[in-house]
Order: C-alpha cells, then sequence, then structure tokens
C-alpha cells in the first residue's frame, strides 16, 4: 500500500469525497419513535431520491410501514415534527399532502380517521393511556389562511368514530400534550404572540374529565412560565403525582418538576448548562424517564458546545450524574423500555454520521451501545479523513463577552499541508439559521467535502444563538443584524492572528441559509467593512425584513419584534437600515446568483457582484419574493444576475439533485473567485 503524501496548494487537494457520494441513495434520520407497549423502534426517515419524502420504518427490520404515495410529515407550525405515534403496533400518522391523520395496522393500507376536504394540520400525538381509541393532538386550522387568522388548539381524535372534537383552545399556540399516567391528569405548553416558545413558554396542568366518549378538561392551572420572560417547556409525567419540566427561570434551561401543588427546581442548585434546546420542531425533547416508578430521568444537555447525557434523580436535589459517552450530537431521546431502563436516541460522533442507538442505564455508563440503524451512504470513507470540530470560546474585547466558535483545519492524509511556504487556508464561514439555534459538533460530510480539499471550516454559533444561556440568546434582541455580522467578522479576525494564525482572512468567505443566509448577505451590505469577505453564498436568505413581516407564516410572525426592536411601523427606521436590498449598491464583493427552471434546465454560472443566491420553489418560511427582490434590484442596476430557483423544494433542500447540485456549484464558485484550480 502506498502511503506516500504530497504537498499542494490548499484548496488544490484531491478528495475522494465527492458530492455524489455524499448525496447519492442517501436517507435522512428526521426522528425516533418508541412503542410504549411493546418496546419496538421505529423511525421516520427523509429520502432525497424519492422527491425528499418522509417514510415511517421498523428500525429492526428496515420495513417501511406506508408505501410509496404516503409522506409521514406535518406542518404545524411551518417546521413540523412529531408526525407519527405508534402504539401496541397500530400506526397514527400525519400524511403531509393532505394534512389528514391516518391508521395503519400491520399487513394493511392506511385508512383516515380525520374528516376529508378540511384545512388541517396535526401533530404531537398522544394516546390515553385507559382509552387508546382517543387521541389528543395539535389541531391547526388553515381555513382561513392567514398568519393572523390560523388558529391553533388542542383536540381528540377518537379513531373509532374518526371524528375530531375540540379540547383546549384561546392561546396563539400549542404544543406537547401528556396524559398523566392513569390518564386523570394533562399537561401541554402553549405560549402567546410575540413570545416564541423559549422566550415565554408556559406549561399548564389541568384535570381531564371522560364522560363516555367526550373528554374535556377542567381546573386548568399554569404551573410555570412567564410571558416575555420565562420560558417553560417540554412536560412528561414522571407518575401520576410528579410533572417533569424544564425551565430557564436561573437563565439556563434546568429540569423542574410539578407535585403536590408546587413548583420547584430538580437540582439543589442552578447548573449553567442548556438543558433544553430551542423548539423549532416538535419533537426536540431532551429527555426520559428511564423507570417505571419515575424517580430517574436520563438527560441531554448542552456543555461547551457538545450534548452530553446527565442522569438526573427526580426525587432528591442534587446534582446530576454526567455520562461520558462518545456522542457530541445526541436527539429524539425516548424510552424504550422503563421496566429494563432502556433509552434509543440518535446520536452523532465527531468521526460518525447520525445513528440510532439503544441502550440501557448501565450500558451508558460502561460505553456500550447496540446501533439499530448505520449510516446510509453509498460510499464509505476512511475516518483518517475527517477533520476533528475544536471548538474555541472568544472574548470580544469592546465588552468581553464570549464568542463561539467551532474550528475545522483542512486535514487529507495523502497531504502533507500547503507546498507554498507561509500559506494559511481558505476559510468558509458559516452562518447557522434560526438565528436562535446553533451548530453542533457531529460528523457532516458536507464540511470535510471542504476541508479534505484543504480549505478550513469555521462555525459561528455568534451572539443569539442557543445552548449557552438566555442571556447570550439575548444579546441579538434588537440587533440582529449587527451582533450576528460583526460576531462573524471578529472571528475570522480572532483566528488569523496570533496567538492562532490558522486561516487567511483575505479568503474567507461567507455562507449560510434563511436566517443565516440574512447575515451573509448584511455582511456584504451594511457591515462595518462589507468587503471583508472575498466571497458570499446565500440560500433561501431574507433581503427584506419588511416583506418578511408583511408575509410570515404564523409561527414567526412576531419574531422580529425582539429581533428588531419593534414592527416595521414602531421602527421602519431600523428594518431600512439592516435589510440588504437597500444597500445592494454596497455590495462589491464577488458572488454570484443562480437560476434554474426546471431540474435538467442549468445555466451556465456568471460570477458578478451579487449574492450566489439559492431558493426553493415553494418555500413558505422565506419565500421566493425575498431572494426574487435582491435579483431585481440589482437587475435595475444593470449588473449580469443568474438566480437559481430549485423547483418542488421548501425551506431547505430535501431532493437528492438538487442537493448535489448546490454543493458542486458552491465549491466551484468560491474556487472560481479566489483563483483556486479546485477538483469538485
Amino acid at each position: 500500500m502506498d502511503t506516500s503524501t504530497s504537498s499542494a496548494a490548499y484548496g488544490t487537494w484531491e478528495s475522494p469525497i465527492t458530492a455524489e457520494a455524499i448525496t447519492k441513495n442517501i436517507t435522512v434520520i428526521e426522528t425516533v419513535l418508541a412503542d410504549r407497549a411493546t418496546g419496538h423502534v421505529y423511525h421516520i426517515e427523509r429520502r432525497p431520491s424519492e422527491q425528499g419524502r418522509n417514510v415511517l420504518v421498523e428500525t429492526a427490520t428496515g420495513k417501511d410501514v406506508v408505501g410509496q404515495g404516503w409522506n409521514v410529515r406535518t406542518g404545524v407550525h411551518e417546521y413540523g415534527g412529531s408526525a407519527a405515534l405508534v402504539h401496541d403496533g397500530v400506526a397514527y400518522f400525519s400524511n403531509y399532502s393532505d394534512g389528514r391523520i391516518y391508521v395503519v395496522s400491520p399487513g394493511e393500507e392506511p385508512q383516515a380517521i380525520t374528516p376529508a376536504d378540511k384545512p388541517y394540520r396535526y401533530a404531537n400525538f398522544e394516546v390515553h393511556p385507559r382509552h387508546p381509541h382517543l387521541l389528543a393532538s395539535i389541531l391547526e386550522d388553515h381555513t382561513v389562511d392567514g398568519p393572523a387568522t390560523i388558529v391553533s388548539s388542542l383536540c381528540i381524535v377518537n379513531t373509532q368514530t374518526k371524528s375530531v372534537h375540540p379540547l383546549i383552545s384561546g392561546a396563539d399556540f400549542y404544543a406537547q400534550p401528556k396524559f398523566s399516567r392513569g390518564g386523570n391528569r394533562l399537561a401541554w405548553q402553549q405560549w402567546n404572540h410575540p413570545d416564541m416558545p423559549w422566550q415565554g413558554g408556559q406549561v399548564f396542568v389541568g384535570d381531564v374529565v371522560l364522560e363516555g366518549d367526550s373528554v374535556s378538561v377542567s381546573n386548568s392551572l399554569r404551573i410555570a412560565g412567564e410571558t416575555g420572560k420565562v420560558s417553560a417547556g417540554y412536560p412528561t409525567w414522571a407518575n401520576d403525582n410528579t410533572l417533569i419540566f424544564t425551565s430557564d427561570h436561573s437563565g439556563y434551561s434546568n429540569p423542574w418538576k410539578f407535585e403536590d401543588g408546587n413548583a420547584s427546581p430538580i437540582f439543589s442548585g442552578p447548573m449553567k448548562e442548556d438543558f433544553a434546546p430551542p423548539m423549532w420542531s416538535l419533537d426536540m425533547f431532551p429527555y426520559s424517564i428511564v423507570d417505571s416508578a419515575g424517580t430517574q430521568a436520563l438527560w441531554t444537555a448542552v456543555k461547551d458546545g457538545r450534548d452530553t447525557f446527565y442522569i438526573v434523580d427526580i426525587d432528591e436535589r442534587k446534582s446530576p450524574q454526567q455520562i461520558d459517552t462518545p456522542f457530541v450530537a445526541i436527539r429524539g431521546l425516548l424510552s424504550s423500555s422503563e421496566a429494563n431502563g432502556q433509552v434509543v436516541f440518535c446520536g452523532q460522533k465527531v468521526d460518525e454520521t447520525e445513528n440510532i442507538v439503544q441502550a440501557s442505564m448501565s450500558d451508558l455508563q460502561n460505553g456500550s451501545f447496540k446501533l439499530l440503524k448505520q449510516p446510509s451512504t453509498t460510499v464509505k470513507f476512511s475516518k483518517a479523513l475527517v477533520s476533528p470540530p475544536r471548538p474555541i470560546a472568544l472574548t470580544i474585547p469592546d465588552d468581553g463577552s464570549p464568542l463561539y466558535v467551532v474550528l475545522y483545519s483542512p486535514r487529507n492524509p495523502s497531504y502533507s499541508g500547503s507546498n507554498i511556504p507561509g500559506e494559511r487556508p481558505p476559510c468558509v464561514v458559516n452562518i447557522h439559521g434560526g438565528p436562535t439555534d446553533h451548530v453542533a459538533q457531529g460528523l457532516d460530510w458536507k464540511k470535510q467535502y471542504f476541508t479534505t480539499r484543504g480549505w478550513a471550516w469555521l462555525d459561528v454559533n455568534h451572539g443569539g444563538s442557543s445552548g449557552y444561556g438566555r442571556a447570550y440568546m439575548e444579546r441579538l434582541d434588537y440587533h440582529w443584524g449587527e451582533v450576528d455580522v460583526e460576531d462573524s467578522i471578529l472571528a475570522v479576525k480572532f483566528l488569523s492572528q496570533e496567538p492562532y494564525s490558522l486561516i487567511d482572512p483575505k479568503r474567507a468567505v461567507i455562507r449560510g441559509g434563511s436566517a443565516g443566509g440574512f447575515t451573509t448577505l448584511a455582511a456584504i451590505s451594511i457591515a462595518s467593512d462589507p468587503k471583508f469577505f472575498a466571497a458570499a453564498q446565500s440560500s433561501y436568505g431574507i433581503s427584506d425584513l419588511q416583506k418578511l413581516e408583511e408575509f410570515p407564516h404564523k409561527f414567526e410572525s412576531h419574531y422580529l419584534n425582539k429581533l428588531l426592536g419593534g414592527t416595521f411601523a414602531e421602527v421602519s427606521e431600523v428594518y431600512k437600515a439592516r435589510s440588504p436590498i437597500y444597500h445592494a449598491d454596497s455590495i462589491t464583493t464577488p458572488l454570484l446568483v443562480r437560476r434554474f427552471t426546471s431540474l435538467f434546465d442549468w445555466d451556465s454560472d456568471l460570477i458578478c457582484y451579487i449574492p450566489q443566491i439559492l431558493q426553493g420553489e415553494i418555500d413558505k418560511v422565506v419565500p421566493k419574493e425575498q431572494s426574487e427582490l435582491i435579483y431585481q434590484s440589482i437587475k435595475q442596476r444593470g449588473g449580469d444576475v443568474e438566480y437559481k430557483l430549485y423547483p418542488g423544494e421548501g425551506h431547505g433542500w430535501r431532493q437528492e439533485v438538487t442537493m448535489r447540485d448546490a454543493l458542486e456549484r458552491e465549491l466551484g464558485f468560491f474556487s472560481r473567485v479566489l483563483g483556486i484550480s479546485a477538483v469538485i
């Protein structure tokens, strides 16, 4: 075997990691499910090769629960999640095309159990423990389909009579209905505009009243959370008397409990770690009860930017026990058997893509795990190719605030480095969406696609990111388009000078999608130095904040109130000052706009002084008009513009051909701008 290495200029290295290899016939795990009656594990996977549809799969056998033509997905809150439930071998799921709930038993075809011809969406199904034909669910009524007129509520679905009955209403949003073990009580989360769930979510409990098949809730009581000040969420019952939830009352989301009429923190003192993520998706649940008595829970928390496990004693006020595992990104944590103390979750390592993992408490402590589903990729790559994440905490000079970043340096075992003396690598600066979110540190082959070619990759968890406490998230309040932009520039400056000197600041390019696309466009139009980045790429990014306020979806329709300090009517000058569309004439960074109108209608690439814009045709979160605004602005100035519209795509890429094209064109564009002879 030839183990010799060579040297070549950064960015020109040849790599076995191709866009086709990491997108062809892959499946993406959307969420994991556990049948509480049987202990069997299921999962929902997205298949880009099948136009991005979601499929419910029995994990152990790999058998599809539903066949072609079904899409197990929901549009509740637009971002969806929690679209299916399996109970005693019977599956209930939302079908994306018509929004109805269907039931399917093994060997049978799905049957609808909610009315036809109703513009309803459903999610977060919960079976009543004593009357399993009754399901609690979120109901989102789109009869009058506008942000101010969509009606959210909790309902009961009777699977025998195939009817839907109201349960709880009045708030702007609902989530996580949870019956107590005996079914006599119900807990749920709700919140109202202008809050997002992580800003002012509230947990309620009430008594369940059953009269035949009629279900109602009485004696409703708010037990935690305060509008605009304290967020509480993720309720579940440890036993009939004890409700578990999270609250950021201390400034960090920590575990709390409600029993005997009182709410209190579980720990002896606050921990400066977040034990709950911002609830963008309805299946983001951070813990599970792991014993039948309800005395112990397994929790995930973010520590130094990585997910970690903690064993939490519910009955005793003491510090939790941390469990060290190789998993750095964990989600979908569920109990698969309380009697055996077994859990199942989606876990990623720094050098392995996501697996579905099953383990007992003793297994976790001993480092023993059962992998139920391996990653699906056409080509298996050597771990020697993987550039590991390097989390770095920087300090902002002006006020001493922290700034969290994660660096991936160039790595390829076939190369010892650059053959140009003193050369530092070009760097892709990646801005996450949200903006209330953060970039995890699990393996992402897209990043390695760049690092194995001699690029550095920098994830910026700018002020406003989650995982570092409420105060860090609130750094972005009133300052979106400022704090995120300047943090991104500062991160590059810090890492390009002593004591780091790890990247070339003159060859830093910026990219991002959605809110990250907005930061990208802002960085080249309204930043303190709009010429700082050498190139930029925006996917489904926001260009006009006023238009975003005018045409939002309901979930985020008041999000800008905190991010910008008010509505357009109240602070119009802020909206205009922060909207890249009003500053398009300031864009001089070499960029690219791309467009195609059918899956096989490829236009030639054109380097010009505008952003590389990628946009989904049916995106309801950031509509295509946002990208077309910046396109038209450049056209009106006489610029040469190419804009790529991906048909059939929404907010993010779900189709294989789109994913591959976007990745190859992005690398090709950055390389051409920087004069790098890249091997795509």
